[in-house]
């Protein structure tokens, strides 16, 4: 039998008197990989917490068993003195200090003086970032300097500085486009020849079946199930039916009975310049249109440009130099502010909501109506409170948000639910275009088919909605038609008949010969 290096036996962790967890079981082998599946709210980022002192000891019931030793953590910096390290789903990096600085952030490389040595800290650090790939890398750049794939990268080299035994990755992939995920997962793979135990987090369930040895998966703060690769059924399809409960025949609910209305916005000749190059094009001559009961997607690769059509269109929130002109049930409006985009019914839902859509500390309430408070809920500069609590009432039960109340922090719910809530704080702007950017990023499949189904009843009442998404099949499944952008402009739109990945790779392809002809 394989020794085990991890036993977490019967642990039972409550919050306001309500169960996150409730007797979870975990027991994971010395140099595998072992994949944590559920959905949000499941339970899963908690008993890591509860593993690596984020929750102390004394706050939770059961046993932690870590390599043969019961284990009493009173906080993150006892965990790692054992080898336990966890890297959380938001980076914990400061922009303006150099790699150097934030590899050893915490674990400063110190003289017998207690000074810190930098000579040392920068060749350690360069010995661990070439660990992870980064060897090339300038010790002395601001982190800020990076792309969030490198970030990520950095944070698992602060890992190795630690001289980590059992690394846990929370969410490692959500904010990486595919090339980045792979590094990753290879990489993964690499520090288990290394020896090194990992626990990875991740609603990715075909990196999970790629990279896995074994998958846990917990549901509703119980554990369910533990499934063995090369024993047991290791398809995407078993793991949501342990996730969910049931089989999940089609993750993408069929919309039916929605009509195709008229053009509801057209957008004319957009161009974008770079917020900080004064002669760099972002956005180049894009035309698009969008109709009531339809469903457009908006395709592209990392880069392409289309977060930055939808922020330059949504009051101008992106860019510099912005021209061309945008049409509302045929009449020409002004988008230079979001007060005017929100005016003129367009609302947008960015991809990241934690910075831009939501305000964490404040509770669902108010979140769900700060965006309309001024239109709908308030006279004269005074908010009506009983209609302001209605609205969010009525929101929290259409969206299904698992909450105790909507005066809990929005800090405080998993992704889905708070994603949920950015759907219901644009939703209550009752906009007649709603565009969504990467609307189901780090969220569950059992959260991902509820806001599909918002989508759905979106476009059945008469809405017009553009997604913005980076898998593909998300596009194909919920999408009427597609347009495809390239390096800034229009590559080419794509009919739902036709709409498959290949024809989707296939017209950025066309684009890229077409310019290289241009040349």
């Amino acid at each position: 039998m394989a020794e085990l290096i991890l036993e977490m036996n019967h642990i039972t962790k409550k919050f306001s008197g309500v169960k996150a967890l409730d007797d979870v079981n975990l027991k994971v082998e010395k140099g595998e990989i072992h994949a944590l599946c559920g959905e949000n709210g499941a339970g899963k980022s908690t008993l890591m917490n509860v593993l690596s002192g984020v929750y102390p000891a004394g706050t939770y019931e059961g046993d932690i068993v870590y390599k043969g030793e019961t284990c009493h953590f009173k906080n993150i910096r006892d965990s790692e003195e054992k080898g336990i390290v966890i890297i959380h789903q938001e980076l914990a990096l400061s922009p303006y200090l150099s790699i150097a600085e934030n590899v050893f952030m915490g674990n400063e490389q110190v003289s017998m003086k207690g000074v810190i040595d930098w000579t040392m800290t920068k060749k350690k650090a360069k010995e661990a970032l070439e660990s992870v790939g980064l060897g090339h890398e300038n010790v002395n750049a601001p982190i800020n300097t990076l792309g969030v794939g490198k970030q990520q990268l950095i944070e698992i080299a602060k890992a190795m500085a630690k001289n980590v035994d059992l690394l846990i990755l929370d969410e490692p992939t959500a904010a990486l486009n595919d090339e980045e995920s792979a590094h990753l997962l290879e990489l993964m793979l690499e520090f288990k020849k290394r020896g090194v135990t990992c626990i990875i987090i991740s609603h990715k369930l075909n990196e999970i079946s790629y990279v896995a040895d074994s998958i846990t998966v917990i549901r509703d703060g119980h554990t369910i199930e533990t499934l063995k690769k090369g024993v047991d059924e290791f398809t995407e399809d078993r793991i949501i039916k342990g996730m969910v409960g049931r089989e999940l025949s089609n993750r993408y609910p069929e919309r039916k009975d929605c009509p195709i209305g008229d053009v509801v916005m057209e957008v004319k000749n957009w161009t974008v310049y770079h917020p900080e190059i004064a002669d760099k094009k972002v956005i180049d001559n894009i035309n698009i249109k969008v109709r009531a009961g339809e469903v457009v997607g908006l395709a592209g690769l990392m880069g392409a440009g289309r977060t930055e059509f939808a922020m330059s269109l949504f009051g101008h929130s992106y860019g510099q130099k912005i021209s061309g002109q945008v049409f509302m049930h045929g009449k020409e409006v002004s988008t230079k502010t979001v007060q005017d985009a929100i005016k003129n019914k367009i609302a947008y839902t960015s991809e990241d909501r934690k910075t831009y859509g939501l305000v964490l500390i404040d509770d669902i309430k108010h979140n769900t109506t700060m965006a309309a408070l001024g239109t709908y809920f308030s006279k004269h500069g005074i908010v009506n409170k009983n209609e302001e609590i209605l609205a969010a009432e009525d929101y929290k039960k259409k969206m299904n948000t698992k909450a105790t109340s909507i005066n809990q922090a929005v800090g405080s719910l998993s992704g889905g639910n708070q994603q949920k809530v950015v759907l219901a704080k644009w939703m209550a702007t009752q906009p007649d275009v709603l565009i969504l950017d990467e609307p189901t990023r780090g969220i569950d499949v059992g959260a991902k088919y509820e806001i599909y189904c918002v989508v759905n009843e979106l476009a059945q009442s008469g809405h017009a909605v553009i997604i913005i998404s980076s898998e593909l099949p998300e596009l194909i499944g919920t999408c009427d038609r597609v347009y495809v952008i390239n390096e800034g402009k229009i590559a080419g739109e794509v009919s739902r008949s036709e709409l498959t990945q290949e024809n989707v790779m296939k017209t950025i392809m066309e684009h890229n010969k077409e310019k290289g002809g241009e040349q």
